[in-house]
């Protein structure tokens, strides 16, 4: 079973070199898959991270973790990826990277508010209501959110040509 002190030291190695490269390391996950285990490595950066980017930093990382073998003697297959739509949204910089997308915020007291990033700070974000017949949920902080996700969204309403402004 992969130890707690195993996956801080991957967090200790990785941290300042994903920095440099202007990444945040959003997680490490020491996952036991049979006689393995997979180590996935999540990552994200102002404007997101490619697809060549990942392949990029899974090399990089790789190399790292043989050098400096903080996993040890066990076998393990590394995974890099990047955070993805699906991850909660739990620090400012979450927020600020989704600024124009529609969240899903369950608040601390249980009330569901749905809405549009409009802009975000370090202390919370305004939402513009997803509907525009209701009343816009206005200013959210975080620190009154329990849970909260991006949805996702197969048209715009910025991608209809029926959307307020278009021809």
């Amino acid at each position: 079973m992969p130890s707690t002190a195993t996956r801080d030291r991957v967090v200790d190695l990785l941290t300042p070199v994903l920095a440099a490269e202007g990444l945040d390391l959003e997680d490490v996950e020491l996952k036991p898959a049979g006689r393995r285990t997979v180590l996935r490595v999540v990552v994200d950066a102002d404007g997101g991270v490619l697809l060549d980017r990942i392949a990029e930093l899974s090399n990089q990382i790789a190399k790292l973790l043989d050098a400096d073998d903080p996993m040890g003697a066990g076998s393990y297959t590394l995974e890099v990826t990047s955070r993805g739509v699906d991850r909660p949204l739990t620090a400012p910089r979450h927020w600020r990277r989704n600024v124009g997308r529609l969240v899903k915020v369950t608040t601390a007291e249980g009330e569901e508010v749905t809405g549009r990033i409009t802009e975000a700070d370090e202390t919370g974000a305004e939402l513009d209501a997803a509907d525009p017949k209701s009343a816009a949920p206005g200013r959210i902080t975080f620190d009154t959110v329990a849970r909260a996700k991006v949805q996702i969204e197969f048209a715009r309403p910025s991608d209809r040509a029926d959307a307020p402004g278009e021809g």
